[in-house]
């Protein structure tokens, strides 16, 4: 996984994130109860800090362990935990039953804390952080 796949990744999530935030700020405020809406934001937020830990991680060295295994954890947890809280805030707004999604949610955030793990264990791996 190349530093530039991961810049590019991090700026579209980011990019998405910022979107999503609004859309939920201005469009969704006044549609969503309150509850939902609490919940659609913790999806957003946690997208938003995991774009801008994979911009820097972008920015490490390409020869860190365990980087690639990071952006995938990370990326999966973005989808998994970010996209079901999306979609299950949305649920009655778009008059659907989507609550066989809650499983989702926390394996996405169980993506997310591997991620953060693994540069942990990572960085007693690589001999120039010593």
């Amino acid at each position: 996984m190349s530093n530039r796949n991961i810049l590019m990744s991090a700026g579209m999530l980011g990019f998405v994130a910022v979107i999503l935030g609004a859309f939920g700020a201005h469009a969704l405020k006044a549609n969503l109860e309150p509850g939902a809406l609490e919940s659609y934001t913790t999806g957003v937020r946690y997208q938003a800090w995991h774009s801008i830990a994979l911009l820097a991680i972008s920015f490490s060295p390409e020869n860190f362990p365990l980087k690639k295994r990071v952006f995938q954890c990370w990326l999966i947890g973005i989808i998994l935990f970010s996209g079901s809280i999306y979609l299950l805030s949305l649920d009655a707004l778009m008059n659907t039953d989507l609550s066989v999604l809650g499983p989702v949610t926390p394996i996405g955030g169980l993506f997310l804390i591997l991620g953060w793990f693994l540069i942990f264990w990572g960085s007693f791996r690589y001999s120039d952080y010593r």
